[in-house]
């Protein structure tokens, strides 16, 4: 597990390693709500893992629950990206700023998760 700072707060827990058990341990702790999402988002990948024959959909789990956590570990880029796309789904604006600062939140994640 990595922790990086997150301005003068570092983040709520070490980013976890991605395999399903510690991202669902990750999601208990800072969004517990989104454990049974979680869990059936596992559900469907292993059961199309065995469909495909492919690794393919457990793989997207992992990286789908590991920007996730990357985000959601932030207490403060959670929440601008929470802004960010109410400012896309509310339609009054034009969305480009956002959208742009919405991919370069997704982007520093996917990095900080090691994807």
């Amino acid at each position: 597990m990595s922790a990086q700072p997150d301005g003068s707060y570092g983040p709520l827990i070490p980013m976890p390693d991605l395999t399903p058990d510690a991202l669902r341990s990750a999601v208990a702790r800072i969004a517990p709500s989104r454990v049974s999402a979680l869990t059936q988002h596992l559900f469907e990948a292993t059961t199309n893992v065995q469909r495909t024959q492919s690794l393919a959909p457990l793989r997207a789990f992992v990286h789908s629950w590991a920007v996730f956590i990357a985000i959601q570990r932030h207490p403060q880029r959670a929440a601008r990206l929470r802004e960010l796309e109410e400012i896309v789904d509310g339609g009054e604006a034009d969305p480009s700023d956002a959208i742009d600062e919405v991919r370069r939140i997704r982007d520093v994640a996917e990095a900080e998760a090691g994807l």
